[in-house]
């Protein structure tokens, strides 16, 4: 892996990036590596700031091909390229780049080979449809206010101003998060549909009513594991401010539709530490 090379890049869309190697261990029984099995690209902080890190295990090192597909500089984005050799060659990409005031790296589904097309990728079908229906131009398509989206972060939040909704069920100052990131706060929910999941430090995706109770079974200390019932996929609207720390607060003055995008739909999530 030429890691000067792949530095230089990141260096000339502002950012640093550090690879670090780690020492894997083997387990003799199973004969397979362990701990850690797989790379990972995050974020980091030290006395100089944010830093993009590529965690290698010393066992892919030697294996593993990395390169910058495109970069952007002006924009302050690029596409990472990391690839596994083997029978069926894994190819991982990633969009790594700079978001109103944090930088932020996320898996990319599909076979991008440039910026624009990575960006497109993250794009929900429902944000495909509105930007299609309000005729958006190419060059308004990426921002994070056009007419037919807002954009916070993950989140797209797409209008439907005839939507009307039950006020008694609409929630207040609620959360929305992906896993375990960091919370967008939401002043007006209002959910419909879904599936009920039980979720709590260990699970933060949810885990279904009849493996929680199955876990309960196995393990009855689970049941102190300060379970919240949540729904999980529903049709979620949002209306009012939406603040996070790394984002400008957002202001939805109509319901809006809230649709996260497709990054959790990429193999390649599971290399990425890093959560919003």
């Amino acid at each position: 892996m030429n890691a000067k090379h792949i530095e230089s890049k990141f260096a000339a869309m502002g950012a640093r990036l550090e690879v670090r190697e780690i020492a894997s261990r083997w387990q003799l029984g199973d004969r397979k590596w362990i701990d850690p099995v797989d790379y990972a690209v995050d974020i980091r902080r030290d006395g100089d700031g944010e830093f993009f890190e590529l965690r290698m295990p010393t066992h892919l090192s030697e294996t593993v091909e990395t390169t910058v597909l495109q970069c952007e500089p002006k924009q302050r984005h690029l596409l990472l390229l990391i690839r596994k050799p083997g029978e069926a060659p894994q190819l991982d990409r990633f969009l790594c780049g700079h978001d109103e005031r944090e930088w932020f790296v996320a898996a990319v589904p599909g076979g991008a080979s440039s910026v624009r097309q990575a960006m497109d990728a993250l794009q929900p079908g429902d944000v495909r449809v509105a930007l299609a229906r309000h005729h958006v131009s190419s060059r308004k398509r990426y921002e994070r206010k056009n007419r037919a989206f807002r954009r916070q972060g993950e989140w797209f939040f797409v209008p439907e101003p005839a939507l009307v909704v039950d006020e008694q069920l609409v929630l207040r100052n609620e959360p929305l998060r992906r896993g375990g990131g960091k919370p967008h706060l939401v002043e007006q929910l209002y959910r419909t549909g879904g599936e009920t999941v039980h979720v709590c430090a260990k699970h933060p995706n949810g885990i279904l009513d009849k493996d929680y109770r199955e876990l309960v079974r196995v393990n009855p200390k689970a049941a102190h594991w300060a379970w919240r019932v949540m729904r999980r996929n529903p049709g979620v609207y949002a209306r009012g401010t939406v603040h996070h720390s790394d984002h400008a607060t957002i202001t939805l003055p109509v319901w809006h539709r809230v649709v996260m995008n497709t990054e959790t739909q990429s193999r390649t999530m599971a290399n990425v530490a890093f959560l919003d």
